[in-house]
């Protein structure tokens, strides 16, 4: 095989993606060890031999192009892959070590992963990650997510979708709010009231109410004044603040009910949840801080 990258063009490629994760050319030349100019001078030996300017300088700062993004998440990803080869082969794959790069929705991510992460860490000191949130669904080869946690998962036969938990979903109000337009007892009462609605960024739509009744689990279309897009967490603002009924998962109200800001209906239709999904490509070696964070979630959330 020819050969296509030699010592120092792969050293280049190393102190480009520092500076790029740092923002400054004389703070990856600090944390390299090396000069501001040896950085410059590596990062120029890309460009000339990419024909592309990677960077935009200011007397200040530097930021990367269009270009220069592109280049950085595949060279990063690149180069980790090239570090756990040499971990698997030298016997130092024992010790979980690495970028941990993971994607979670906002809501689930703020209330079930991220107080985890410094438990994680603790395990895994050698372990950095990066979290993205958002409720998009991400590109694993493009952008070089090692995992992501979706409540829908992708039809996508590359990606392997291992269940992580069932959140379990309540109707919730404030008291104040059920004192003066009454209490529902059944899913037909919620037509006469303000249910808050939170329509589905893929589909515009509102996202049906679930509830069990006579054994089965039914979707049931609410009607109301309010509608929140992207963030669920607007809903439960509006019904602290007695906007009205909202259904929302659990774990987002847990301390309002237990403070009485919000108080639980319906719970005799009650049982119905909403899956989450750990998710990752299929036919891809996983590294052992991706198999150890997996494991990890698992116990500590995991149905």
């Amino acid at each position: 095989m020819q050969r296509q990258f030699g010592g120092v063009l792969l050293g280049s490629m190393e102190l480009f993606c520092l500076a790029a994760e740092l923002g400054s050319f004389t703070a990856a030349a600090q944390a390299a060890g090396i000069t501001p100019a040896a950085v410059s001078r590596s990062v120029a030996r890309l460009e000339a031999r990419l024909g592309v300017r990677l960077f935009t300088r200011t007397t200040r700062r530097v930021s990367l192009t269009e270009a220069g993004s592109d280049y950085f998440q595949q060279c990063r990803q690149a180069l980790a892959q090239l570090g756990e080869a040499e971990r698997l082969v030298s016997g130092r794959q024992s010790e979980p070590a690495g970028l941990l790069r993971i994607s979670l929705p906002t809501t689930y991510g703020h209330y079930r992963v991220l107080p985890l992460l410094p438990a994680f860490r603790a395990r895994y000191p050698q372990v950095r990650v990066e979290v993205e949130l958002s409720n998009r669904n991400v590109d694993f080869t493009s952008e070089a997510f090692d995992l992501a946690i979706r409540a829908r998962a992708q039809a996508d036969s590359s990606l392997i979708a291992r269940p992580l938990e069932d959140a379990p979903l309540v109707v919730v109000a404030n008291p104040d709010y059920l004192r003066q337009a009454g209490t529902p007892q059944s899913p037909a009462d919620l037509d006469g009231h303000q249910c808050i609605q939170f329509r589905l960024p893929s589909s515009g739509r509102p996202v049906p109410w679930l509830f069990r009744e006579q054994g089965r689990e039914v979707e049931r279309y609410t009607q109301g004044d309010y509608c929140c897009a992207q963030d669920i967490l607007a809903c439960a603002t509006l019904a602290r603040s007695g906007a009205g009924l909202a259904q929302l998962m659990r774990f987002i109200v847990e301390d309002d009910l237990r403070a009485g800001r919000l108080q639980q209906v319906l719970q005799d239709h009650g049982g119905c949840s909403r899956p989450f999904s750990l998710i990752y490509p299929s036919g891809r070696h996983l590294p052992l801080r991706v198999r150890v964070f997996i494991d990890f979630l698992l116990q500590a959330v995991g149905r």
